[in-house]
């Protein structure tokens, strides 16, 4: 096991690879798509929303090989490693989500961008296969000691996705009124079909890993659209779809935990036993949807050391980070909250024998 730390796109900086340093980070995991740059640039946990995140970035640029090992290269003379980075630019890829007319084209882009990510030494890349992503959460004084977090207060917004918007962001500010066609749950599994076996062959050749995160949260339908992995079994279904070692999972502790069915040790032994986990977002929850609480990472539901010690007994390799985080009351609320959780995370992966 290696301890990692996540960095928004807006944190690509000198200062920031020193904190994830600082704080016994031996590797990284990245944003490249700009969820802030319409927005509060210091922000660091979003929450969606009717009207999304802001603009999606620009359709004919994807990220080049000469950007991605220019950043590689910076964070490697910091002292660290970068293991991946987490999710497509919406701009890139949302016909391949909406099975619209472009999703050929758009393919072909990304095939072209997992050659540069794999040219350029990085070993996974992390996505969400959503129409609405990461939304309907609300934030509050919900963690120890009244910390300003995350969560679900009672059934989700149902508000229908605008045309022009998907994955939270706008890709198109002059589509046509109206909003996207309800699909069924067989719809979106066809189109994640189509999009694993265009692209796990080129990820074999590249050398990179597609890792596939849970859904957050994990209901049947947010913004009556359906979602993808809200069951832990459901996981297996998208592994299974395209057996390959590049087709691999981005396991978010506090998604699963949040489940209504099943049991996040069940699925973590399951899944770290098949070799199938690329990296682990180590977070904890109170609650399950739809009534649930982000929480400090020792306050949880979650027993974090029984997860580690199945993560020891099934030999996982790859890297933990803190995902999002309670912010503490001071005047630097990201970074303590997040120094706290690498605390705890760096002393009890070294209890457990790491």
């Amino acid at each position: 096991m290696k301890l990692g730390f996540g960095l928004y796109r807006h944190m690509l900086d000198q200062e920031h690879y020193k904190f994830a340093k600082q704080c016994g980070a031996t590797h990284l995991v990245i944003h490249m798509v700009d969820y802030f740059g319409h927005n509060d640039k210091n922000a660091d946990q979003p929450i969606g929303g009717s009207t999304g995140w802001g603009k999606a970035g620009r359709m004919d640029k994807i990220w080049s090989y000469e950007e991605l090992r220019s950043i590689k290269e910076e964070i490697n003379a910091n002292g660290l490693e970068l293991e991946a980075i987490e999710n497509f630019d919406p701009a890139h890829w949302y016909d391949v989500l909406l099975g619209g007319p472009k999703r050929d084209e758009q393919l072909e882009n990304l095939k072209q961008l997992i050659r540069n990510v794999g040219k350029a030494g990085i070993p996974v890349f992390g996505y969400n296969f959503s129409l609405a992503g990461v939304s309907s959460r609300t934030v509050g004084a919900y963690a120890r000691g009244e910390a300003m977090s995350v969560g679900m207060e009672g059934e989700v917004d149902g508000n229908p996705i605008p045309n022009g918007m998907v994955w939270n962001m706008v890709y198109d500010e002059n589509a046509v009124e109206g909003s996207l066609p309800r699909i069924s749950h067989d719809e979106l599994w066809s189109r994640v079909q189509y999009f694993l076996d265009v692209l796990i062959p080129v990820a074999e050749e590249a050398g990179v890993k597609l890792a596939a995160h849970p859904d957050d949260p994990p209901m049947p339908y947010v913004r009556d659209t359906p979602r993808l992995v809200y069951q832990p079994y459901m996981y297996q279904r998208l592994i299974d779809l395209r057996p390959s070692p590049n087709n691999n999972l981005e396991f978010c502790l506090g998604s699963i935990a949040e489940m209504s069915e099943g049991d996040v040790y069940e699925a973590t032994d399951r899944y770290t036993k098949q070799g199938k986990v690329s990296y682990i977002h180590f977070r904890n929850v109170k609650g399950k949807v739809p009534n649930y609480k982000e929480v400090f990472v020792d306050e949880g539901d979650i027993d974090m050391f029984r997860i580690l010690e199945i993560l020891k007994k099934n030999n996982f390799q790859g890297v933990l980070i803190p995902d999002h985080t309670p912010q503490m009351s001071c005047g630097a609320p990201w970074h303590a909250g997040m120094a706290y959780a690498m605390g705890f995370m760096k002393a009890a992966m070294e209890s457990v024998g790491n």
